[in-house]
């Protein structure tokens, strides 16, 4: 993180084609993503402005696929535990209802991490969060647990 005196920060990195790409978070709460000029790295090429919602798009954009990944590569690692997604169907008895309704934990030990719609992430969900059809739910556990977990998203 770099501070910018009187605006606020710059955090960025360097591409392997040696573009750096970072974020500008100014005082007053705005943010902006830019793109250094490849033969100066410190004059800006592009900048585009983006609103609070944008950001966190674009951060779900990028980050559900490496979420996934990471936690599959993770799970590797502790024997015995494993991650899944798990579908809910559009008629799942639990599409429409909270998670906190599901007391997944309790019946079956396995967690629920993520919560995957239309593309964008919804990392550590809280028991209120409800579920749609259409949902994947990204769970951690047990292969007993799993399997109970697949089964009550879809028979309740």
């Amino acid at each position: 993180m770099t501070p910018l005196p009187g605006l606020g920060t710059r955090q960025d990195f360097t591409t392997r084609s040696g573009h750096r790409v970072g974020v500008i978070t100014y005082r007053d709460g705005r943010l902006q993503l830019i793109v250094s000029d490849h033969e100066d790295p410190d004059k800006v090429a592009t900048s585009v402005d983006l609103t609070t919602e944008e950001t966190s798009t674009l951060a779900n954009l990028l980050g559900a696929p490496h979420l996934v990944a990471r936690l599959t590569e993770q799970q590797r690692e502790v024997t015995g535990i494993t991650t899944r997604q798990l579908p809910v169907a559009p008629g799942s008895p639990y599409a429409d209802r909270t998670l906190g309704e599901t007391e997944m934990r309790t019946r079956t030990s396995v967690s629920i991490v993520a919560v995957v719609r239309d593309g964008t992430v919804h990392p550590s969900p809280r028991p209120d969060f409800r579920f749609a059809g259409g949902d994947l739910v990204v769970v951690v556990g047990t292969a007993d647990g799993l399997r109970a977990a697949g089964e009550i998203l879809e028979r309740g």
